[in-house]
């Protein structure tokens, strides 16, 4: 999954100077086979299952997980079950469908979503997908932090700034490096911005401490998770880091979905964007410094959630077929 990316680190000075910044980077994951950086976990998780001849693989998921599960799944010959909240955009639930999985839609939050998902694979004996049970998801989340590095020929910027719901993608971001620079490869690691909604901010809320759940109540539906069930890794990866934790409002994330299509053509989904909202966030706050480098990893495409992407964009203008119509 990560092969498609490759090609997806870019550097934005325009971007970079919106946000006050002199030099910024982009990791654009939505370009990843279905669309997210959960394309990276899945396909270790598809090859793990297949190792262990497993014929069916399960997961819960506010969405992004549970499509990169299905597709990647459906391209190998085993047969999914996916447990999603009812309030999944349709975009993701339609790629469910297409893939092939077998959906449930859960009349209820993440958290009962999955205890669900957990209780079921349990009962009927399926592989086991979801990041905050397996382990290994992590190895396929830290690969994004190795193209980064890679990328930036073994000298990652200052700060990586990443949108932070479960844990497990913060928390391979962060094992990632440290990899690298256990190696020798690079000369340190760089610090670790969590981003989250403010609708939805237990990290945020402890700061360091022990997690209270949370409401989920934001339009970022990939990181609008009240229980995170990865809580130590992603507290271990902001804090060994000497990064930082912050949370921005729906409207900061809706402007981030603006300002990232208008200035770089990258269409990313609410949770996608949430870690740039962050990045302008933590530059007001004085928390990154203007000549710190930073990386931003945009972690999902808009086309998952095409209701909030016109939300942010607005309406097309409309007039009669006719070149006197005054649309310029």
């Amino acid at each position: 999954a990560g092969n498609t990316a490759m090609d997806a680190m870019r550097v934005s000075l325009r971007l970079g100077a919106e946000l006050g910044l002199k030099k910024l980077y982009i990791k654009d994951d939505g370009l990843n086979p279905t669309g997210s950086l959960k394309d990276r976990a899945s396909g270790v998780a598809v090859a793990k299952a297949l190792e262990l001849n497993y014929s069916t693989i399960a997961c819960s998921s506010t969405g992004n997980a549970a499509s990169s599960c299905a597709g990647n799944a459906a391209r190998m010959g085993l047969r999914t079950v996916i447990f999603v909240p009812e309030r999944a955009p349709e975009g993701k639930v339609a790629q469910l469908l297409i893939f092939g999985a077998k959906v449930i839609s859960v009349r209820g939050d993440y958290r009962q979503t999955f205890e669900l998902s957990r209780d079921a694979i349990a009962k009927y004996g399926w592989y086991n997908r979801n990041a905050g049970i397996n382990p290994i998801l992590t190895e396929g989340k830290k690969t994004v932090a190795l193209e980064i590095a890679e990328q930036l020929s073994w000298n990652p910027t200052d700060w990586v700034a990443v949108s932070v719901g479960d844990g497990c993608t913060v928390g391979g971001v962060y094992n990632g490096f440290h990899d690298l620079y256990a190696l020798g490869m690079i000369e340190r690691i760089p610090r670790i911005l969590g981003v989250q909604s403010t609708g939805c901010c237990p990290f945020v809320d402890a700061n360091g401490g022990e997690l209270v759940p949370a409401e989920e109540n934001t339009i970022a539906d990939s990181i609008a998770v009240g229980v995170p069930r990865n809580p130590k890794k992603a507290q271990r990866a902001v804090s060994a880091s000497d990064g930082r934790w912050v949370a921005v409002t729906d409207d900061e994330i809706l402007d981030a979905m603006r300002l990232l299509g208008r200035s770089e053509g990258v269409f990313g989904e609410p949770a996608g964007v949430t870690a740039t909202a962050g990045v302008r966030r933590a530059v007001a706050q004085g928390i990154i410094k203007p000549d710190e480098t930073v990386t931003v990893i945009s972690t999902g495409s808009g086309l998952k959630d095409v209701k909030n992407a016109l939300r942010a964009a607005g309406k097309p203008f409309s007039c009669a077929p006719d070149i006197r119509s005054r649309f310029c």
